[in-house]
């Protein structure tokens, strides 16, 4: 699913229209239809719902909801900012549609529209009423609304804002730059932006939907007619999705065995810091990979080799403090790495001998490799030493690590995500897991995928190192298709973060949590079939 700009938003809905034959009648008809239904599924006991509409397209839609929830049985009282003769085109057209289905009897049972012209008008007891609903629509402004917000509109989305029910922002919150790659902020002193709590737009997402931060519950994207081929961008950014990674999802050959779905291996682990190793090898299984074996310091192995049964191992040479020696590279090593995915760095340790071991097994011509931790901290003033071509590398920084390679500050990596992760990709041809709220995977050619799930219970110690387990299972199972195999290892991890929170909650949360779910993650993507997307704050 791709991301699109408001500009490019427009060219799709009036490509859909003009050279594909989509009335834009038809895009607004389903649009405030899926709004409608949004609401009474999210909110089936709210019997009274107030729409409050601008004199654009985004009130054309709210009109369309409005009609669509009278006929499911709701009350509802439409707030118009603005003469409805100053209505024009489609939205023109669906304000009269709306009018048509209220019959008199439900006019006079107090369902006529509220009409205002004026600020003063907003404090009308007609109003209040439409703000003091079980549920508000904001259908003021839509996603190509150009500062700045009237004085008008202002004066409704200050009444919003002060609203004790949910608001359902229609495409998006009123006020919102839809372009936005960073979070908005909360609501101004001034009152220029509406909150949320919940969104539901359409075809596709803009940036904010994605990066804003704009609703503290769900943003639905909504398809509404137009064609995949009308959509088009030239942001390069996709928003991974379950339709997108489903061919890697497909049931397995009835005559495959073990040696068919790859074998991993993770070279880490040390003193101390043995699990980070185990749990990324055992997350490659749960990921689905044949076999997994880790290659790990000496005095390490018990500790691992007890982590569970299934896990094989490897005994390496070790430094006095318990980390891997450059004694390992002349012991068998090349026969362990053959025809192996490789995961190194989980547990390894920062000791400066450790570090030069794993600068020489990555630039070993290894098919697949996935760095991660330490691993990667062996490449601080290095970094020209950390290079894809020919082969599939993946690298997993958290924004630490990604400081430490790029020489930037933590502070400007967050500032910049979307063109660091980008131009590093680019530059050392390789692919990028940038870690983070939105985790995002770029890849060489400047691509960049934004995972939509997972949440801050993760925030928590070794859930990288499950992610590294997960991303190589996948890349060992799916060689032929390493950036949607790394895809969708992020989007499974962070969907097992999300079910074990539900679970556990946020702050429970354990990194084991995530090997335990990834089952019904795999299970809830694999059988997903919703024309709907749904992005969770």
């Amino acid at each position: 699913m791709k991301i699109v700009s408001v500009a490019e938003m427009r060219e799709i809905d009036r490509e859909s229209s003009e050279r594909f034959g989509v009335p834009s009648l038809t895009l607004m008809e389903k649009a405030g239809s899926s709004v409608a239904r949004f609401v009474v599924c999210a909110y089936p006991q709210a019997e009274r719902v107030g729409v409050v509409c601008g004199k654009g397209n985004n009130g054309g839609d709210g009109f369309v909801a409005a009609r669509k929830l009278l006929a499911a049985g709701r009350a509802v009282r439409v707030l118009l900012l603005s003469d409805p003769a100053e209505l024009r085109g489609d939205a023109a057209l669906m304000f009269q549609s709306m009018m048509k289905s209220l019959q008199p009897s439900n006019i006079s049972s107090n369902a006529a529209p509220v009409i205002v012209h004026e600020v003063g008008e907003l404090d009308s007891s007609e109003a209040a009423e439409i703000f003091a609903a079980d549920v508000i629509v904001d259908a003021i402004l839509g996603t190509g609304f150009r500062p700045p917000v009237s004085d008008l509109y202002a004066a409704a989305i200050s009444k919003i804002n002060a609203a004790r029910a949910p608001i359902v922002a229609v495409d998006i919150p009123s006020g919102a730059d839809a372009d936005a790659m960073q979070p908005v902020g909360s609501t101004d002193g001034n009152a220029r932006k509406a909150r949320a709590d919940a969104i539901v737009t359409f075809t596709a997402p803009r940036p904010a939907h994605v990066f804003g931060a704009l609703t503290s519950g769900s943003t639905v994207i909504a398809p509404i007619g137009s064609p995949p081929e009308a959509v088009i961008s030239k942001l390069g950014l996709h928003l991974t999705t379950p339709a997108d990674l489903s061919s890697l999802l497909s049931p397995r050959e009835r005559e495959g065995n073990k040696g068919s779905y790859g074998h991993v291996l993770v070279i880490g682990g040390s003193l101390g810091k043995a699990g980070a190793a185990a749990m990324a090898g055992f997350a490659a299984l749960r990921a689905g990979a044949g076999l997994s074996t880790i290659a790990t310091p000496k005095s390490v192995l018990p500790t691992i080799a007890g982590f569970h049964p299934e896990l094989m191992t490897e005994p390496l040479a070790e430094t006095a403090q318990g980390t891997i020696s450059l004694l390992a590279l002349e012991s068998g090593l090349n026969t362990i790495l053959e025809h192996k995915t490789l995961a190194i760095g989980p547990g390894i340790s920062r000791n400066p001998e450790t570090a030069e071991f794993v600068r020489a097994i990555v630039a070993r011509e290894g098919k697949f490799i996935v760095v991660d931790a330490d691993g990667l901290n062996a490449f601080e003033g290095a970094v020209d030493k950390l290079d894809g071509r020919g082969r599939t590398v993946v690298i997993t920084p958290h924004p630490g690590e990604m400081a430490r390679l790029t020489g930037l500050s933590i502070a400007e990596i967050q500032a910049n995500r979307i063109e660091i992760a980008r131009k590093f990709a680019r530059e050392h041809a390789l692919i990028v897991v940038l870690k983070g709220h939105r985790t995002l995977i770029a890849a060489p050619d400047s691509t960049v995928w934004v995972n939509p799930t997972g949440n801050p219970g993760m925030a928590t110690g070794g859930t990288g190192d499950i992610l590294t387990g997960i991303v190589a299972g996948m890349l060992a199972q799916h060689p032929q298709h390493p950036l949607e195999a790394t895809a969708l290892a992020v989007y499974l991890h962070g969907l097992a973060g999300d079910l074990a929170s539900e679970s556990v909650g946020e702050g429970s949360l354990v990194a084991t949590d995530l090997i335990r779910f990834l089952p019904q993650a795999f299970a809830a993507t694999r059988d997903w079939k919703s024309e709907e997307i749904r992005i969770h704050a």
